[in-house]
């Protein structure tokens, strides 16, 4: 590898780590001539399937937009980065596993739909929306009907909107009073 300083055409490599999960490799490079240190990082290059949008129009995967996807659909809902990341890691695993050239948007968005159900219920429904076109209120209930059964004990997964049991027994006694 050539020193990134200096140019020179051979660099020695001092140490190699694993790195983010086993998937990448870190080396520690240093430049016999410049006596520079830097890092490199080596990935496997897998080739994922190409997309094939609703017009038969081909594009190659974009990683980027697939976490732009979670990223919109869990807009200000409370899951945690590393969790989006490992939403998107299994939708480009199922991807991989495929072994196949192409994939319909439709099955992608099929596969983020699964994971989004898992992380999120409002994100799940937010996404839904959009990806399967709904026209009317009437639509949206279906959905989260079909969630409803789909998830047993929903609500043990879904957070307070008072912030606990004991807001919510407050909340109760109150109601009773009035």
């Amino acid at each position: 590898m050539h020193c990134p300083f200096c140019q020179h055409e051979d660099t020695r490599v001092i140490d190699s780590r694993l790195a983010e999960d086993g998937a990448t490799v870190r080396r520690r490079r240093e430049c016999p001539q410049c006596s520079e240190r830097f890092n490199t990082f080596e990935t496997a290059e897998l080739k994922l399937p190409a997309i094939v949008k609703s017009g038969e129009r081909r594009e190659n995967f974009d990683e980027r937009k697939l976490r732009v996807s979670f990223e919109r659909a869990l807009q200000k809902r409370p899951v945690a980065s590393h969790d989006v990341d490992a939403a998107v890691r299994a939708v480009i695993d199922d991807l991989r596993r495929s072994g196949e050239r192409e994939v319909t948007s439709r099955h992608v968005g099929e596969l983020v739909m699964r994971e989004l159900k898992k992380l999120d219920q409002v994100a799940y429904v937010r996404f839904a929306s959009v990806y399967r076109k709904f026209e009317d209120v009437h639509a949206f209930r279906e959905e989260i009907e079909k969630l409803e059964r789909d998830l047993p004990g929903l609500e043990s997964l879904q957070l307070s909107l008072l912030g606990g049991e004991a807001a919510a027994a407050a909340a109760v006694k109150r109601s009773r009073k009035s």
